[in-house]
């Protein structure tokens, strides 16, 4: 599959931006951010596993997952979706959990889905983390991430 990927991070020091075209129809691709049992399968960084994904996609309902790491290490992220517009834009809050049930700093996600005819591209703006160093793991996930979905599109039905 040929698709085009960007990550700004210079457009604000402690925000993050990636944009990425993939070659699918817009209504697949936000079928597999909105449906747990497509999520299952792409969520996380290459090499983990996605083992419990619960997602009430509408505004004020909530979203959990908890991503294996390839040592065995469970990390959980939690949020509350925001805005809902299909097939167009999801706007979801953003924590990662930390040991002992301890909720990390929160950020807002924003992906739009935009159609090319066939194509979409998707836009990922997340914000605003408490350090550059924060910012740059998280873009370091969704690239590796996206390349996972990427993947998946390939070989969905």
């Amino acid at each position: 599959m040929t698709a085009r990927a960007s990550a700004d991070v210079a457009s604000a020091p402690r925000e993050l931006v990636i944009t990425r075209i993939f070659n699918a129809p817009r209504c697949l691709v936000f079928k597999a951010w909105t449906e747990a049992e497509h999520a299952m399968r792409w969520w996380g960084p290459l090499g983990f596993t996605t083992i419990s994904c619960e997602m009430d996609v509408r505004p004020g309902g909530a979203w959990r997952r908890c991503m294996r790491s390839p040592e065995g290490v469970d990390y959980w992220r939690h949020g509350v979706y925001h805005e809902v517009v299909e097939p167009e834009r999801l706007v979801f809050s953003y924590v990662s959990d930390h040991p002992g049930g301890i909720s990390g700093h929160e950020t807002l996600v924003t992906v739009t889905f935009t159609d090319l005819g066939g194509k979409t591209e998707l836009t990922l703006h997340q914000a605003v983390f408490e350090s550059i160093a924060a910012r740059n793991a998280h873009q370091r996930g969704w690239t590796s991430c996206l390349e996972r979905f990427a993947q998946y599109l390939v070989n969905s039905p």
